[in-house]
């Protein structure tokens, strides 16, 4: 029995016209494909750099630590995520140059807790980012002496736990770290490069502004924060998020980017996963 496939392929066989008719429309049709193929690549591109923006500015934003300002708790060349829905989300969880728009407050906002490693904008110098520990909150006293801080006329304990030899801003000096805890009970180790007589070792007293929190680097002789002019309080509309966790650490003294071979060597495996203390 013949199929109409059949009767169709004996018609087209003997009618070169037709024949040649639909060689021209399959050509036509795997052009239109080629184009959509191309159309629906560019598609997916489009949706998948459109699904990372909103990830990074909703959800958690990757972030490297550039200097030593928050040693010895963490270090140049440890990549870790910052956590934007914590804090709820301001002009500062955009991404440039949307972080130039002329937009005040937050949504969803709650405040970051005494202890708690932020990152945020530091308008002072230039929008860049800045990762500090928050010590101060609104209304609080803040005052330094000798390396000692007062919150409220109140000392944070500190308990010395090591003296060591290391880099500090290129000189190699006998550091002491301590370790403090905050009046919420959240303990973490700070470092005194130069002693407590160093620049910033003596602060204050002044008072966090509403809306504002006092940051400071956990390396205390070696972090820009607000302790200095260059960052000073710091308003809550221009943290970024909270720093949860290490995803990744490298020693960029042990390899260059070019050195394939020694970054084996240069990972520091025993930091990659850590929560941030």
């Amino acid at each position: 029995m013949l199929s109409i496939d059949s009767l169709k392929r004996f018609f087209s066989a003997r009618n070169p016209e037709s024949k040649q008719a639909g060689k021209l429309e399959k050509k036509q049709a795997a052009e239109m494909t080629a184009a959509e193929e191309a159309w629906d690549i560019l598609k997916t591109i489009l949706l998948a750099v459109a699904i990372t923006l909103v990830f990074r500015m909703v959800a958690w934003q990757p972030f490297n630590i550039p200097s030593g300002s928050m040693r010895p708790n963490l270090l140049v060349g440890d990549f870790l995520v910052v956590s934007k829905f914590e804090y709820g989300y301001s002009k500062a969880s955009l991404v440039y140059p949307l972080t130039r728009l002329p937009l005040e407050g937050r949504i969803f906002g709650s405040d970051p807790e005494r202890g708690d490693v932020v990152v945020f904008k530091n308008t002072r110098d230039g929008n860049k980012d800045y990762i500090k520990r928050v010590v101060g909150l609104p209304g609080d006293e803040i005052r330094v002496v000798q390396g000692t801080v007062y919150i409220n006329n109140e000392p944070i304990p500190r308990e010395l736990v090591s003296t060591d030899t290391i880099a500090c801003s290129g000189i190699r000096s006998q550091a002491a770290t301590f370790r403090e805890t905050l009046p919420n009970g959240v303990s973490y180790l700070i470092q005194e490069c130069y002693g407590n007589n160093f620049k910033w070792d003596n602060y204050g007293p002044r008072t966090v502004p509403a809306g504002h929190f006092f940051m400071m680097g956990d390396n205390r002789d070696n972090s820009q924060d607000s302790r200095t002019p260059t960052v000073d309080f710091v308003p809550a509309d221009q943290i970024v998020g909270k720093a949860q966790r290490l995803v990744f650490s490298v020693d960029g003294s042990e390899s260059r980017i070019w050195q394939i071979w020694n970054w084996p060597s240069a990972i520091r495996y025993s930091r990659v996963f850590n929560p941030v203390e």
